[in-house]
């Protein structure tokens, strides 16, 4: 491995939640991690209030700095949390996350063995009283079980729980600002579209805290699913794979939710199973909404 200031940057988006940005970086501040080999900046994605409170009160435990840009969506906040990271890897996660103070460790550990790769962790739903935040994060384990069953040759790892080396990050261009939301998803494929490895390492987590309600769960998944056109398309323009390669995913999918649901109660599980349900109506309706847009906008 080369020499630089720190072996990890831990970049974190944030825009309009203090309260949650607190909380995370309390998590990171609890690392089990030398403070010194490690730096954290977080970057305010135009934000009507600024973080700079929250992130000074931190300052006396880690080296964490703020940067600011113009509200561009969380794919060019990560890009410029990189731009300005002095980590030989950079470890990607949200604000409304929290690592486990291992983290760090695991995802090191795994850098050691492969250096050049792109590393996801597990995501953990720390809402467990939430239905909407408990399915959101079953819908994850699920994608997660089929994309990723052979650790060694993943496919996907989402942007909240991700590592990757600088050097081959920037390389590829980081994330497509292009993208709202799905940026993960693309640049995961790039990512293996550029013969580069992924490795799954479930031992490095983080816990998720999104209060999520109807209308956001809904709105989130309907988000989705107009990523999901745009993935597709710019697949497809870049040969990296083609629609009905994912449709093999659906085919399983009733196998794999039942797995879930089997691990939840009675009540439980009937309303999880609803929820599922509707996040493939919202995901299904805003992959035609999108359609329907780009048909209008060549029309």
């Amino acid at each position: 491995m080369t020499k630089s200031k720190h072996l990890f940057s831990i970049i974190i988006p944030t825009r309009n939640r203090l309260k949650d940005l607190d909380s995370c970086l309390q998590a990171v501040a609890r690392l089990d991690y030398p403070a010194d080999c490690f730096e954290v900046i977080v970057v305010d994605d135009g934000s009507s209030e600024s973080p700079a409170c929250v992130i000074n009160s931190f300052r006396q435990q880690m080296q964490v700095s703020l940067v600011c840009q113009t509200h561009a969506g969380p794919a060019a906040a990560r890009n410029t949390g990189a731009k300005r990271a002095n980590g030989e890897f950079l470890a990607f996660t949200d604000d409304d996350c929290m690592p486990q103070r291992d983290w760090l460790q695991k995802l090191a550990a795994q850098f050691t063995r492969t250096p050049d790769h792109l590393v996801g962790g597990r995501t953990v739903n720390a809402l467990e009283k939430n239905g909407y935040s408990t399915a959101s994060q079953i819908i994850v384990d699920i994608v997660y079980s089929y994309y990723n069953a052979d650790p060694a040759n993943a496919r996907f790892f989402a942007a909240n729980n991700l590592a990757a080396p600088a050097g081959q990050f920037h390389e590829i261009g980081g994330f497509d600002t292009s993208f709202r939301t799905s940026e993960d998803r693309e640049l995961c494929d790039r990512w293996r579209h550029g013969r580069l490895g992924m490795t799954y390492t479930p031992e490095a987590i983080v816990f998720h805290a999104h209060a999520l309600t109807a209308g956001s769960f809904l709105g989130q998944h309907f988000g989705y699913g107009r990523g999901a056109f745009r993935f597709h398309q710019m697949r497809a323009r870049r040969g990296s794979g083609r629609l009905v390669q994912d449709l093999a995913f659906y085919k399983r999918f009733p196998i794999l939710m039942g797995r879930k649901l089997s691990e939840l109660r009675g009540g439980r599980a009937l309303q999880i199973a609803g929820l599922l349900i509707a996040w493939q109506a919202a995901n299904t309706a805003g992959f035609f909404w999108e359609m329907k847009q780009a048909s209008q906008s060549r029309g």
